[in-house]
């Protein structure tokens, strides 16, 4: 069985790797940090296509880490998911915190940008903490570029720990009971089809519309953090 799995494997099941890769190499060199951007893009754009969270489901290399690390590796303890976590209350406020934060960046990166305040190369966590890391300097690369990379990778970086920490005090997927990036394509789903939402919620089953069935699939997050539809 073991060796049918790996010859059933697709090059999307590996894409753990890239996520690990990610966070080295942006140490070694922070401009790496842009790349993140592409996880920040692409579930948003599939899902403004009417494809719903196919990429939580099949493309994301954090959730695979997270899985990887927990189930093969038995690095997690394996206790079932706070239901607050997967709550209305703890998601909203979270992706409000989130993007606050994203823009909050953003912001920093505009005044460095106008010349209105000094790059800062420094990566920080919780938006707090200092990282004792000197960071190799980028030289010929505009300075509001590198405070973005620095404020971006910073974010990925302290997501990245909750993530794993969540890992490991319970389920290797809890992170997606409450993910920034799922809650908002999660919401997306609901404003671009609201009626077949509705009716999907009511029944428990599979949109009856083939065109719906994408958006919905993986509708909800179970306590577990493992997606459902």
């Amino acid at each position: 069985r073991t060796d049918l799995k790996k010859k059933n494997k697709k090059w999307n099941d590996y894409l753990w790797i890239a996520t690990a890769l990610y966070f080295a190499l942006g140490l070694f060199n922070i401009m790496f940090a842009w790349l993140g951007m592409i996880c920040f893009m692409i579930p948003l754009i599939l899902t403004f296509m009417g494809k719903g969270k196919l990429y939580c489901n099949s493309y994301c290399g954090r959730s695979q880490l997270f899985n990887m690390l927990g189930e093969k590796k038995k690095l997690s303890r394996n206790r079932p998911t706070p239901d607050f976590l997967a709550g209305k209350p703890f998601r909203y406020g979270f992706l409000v915190f989130f993007m606050t934060m994203f823009f909050v960046m953003v912001f920093n990166t505009y005044l460095v940008f106008q010349g209105a305040r000094d790059l800062k190369e420094v990566i920080t966590l919780l938006w707090t903490f200092k990282v004792p890391w000197n960071a190799p300097e980028i030289p010929g690369v505009a300075p509001w570029a590198v405070q973005f990379a620095f404020g971006f990778y910073s974010m990925m970086l302290t997501s990245g720990i909750i993530g794993t920490a969540s890992m490991y005090f319970y389920r290797p997927r809890s992170w997606c009971s409450f993910c920034p990036i799922g809650t908002m394509t999660q919401e997306i789903n609901k404003v671009m089809h609201k009626k077949a939402y509705s009716s999907l919620l009511e029944s428990r089953q599979p949109a009856a519309c083939s065109a719906c069935a994408p958006a919905f699939d993986g509708a909800e997050d179970d306590e577990d953090g493992e997606m459902v539809s």
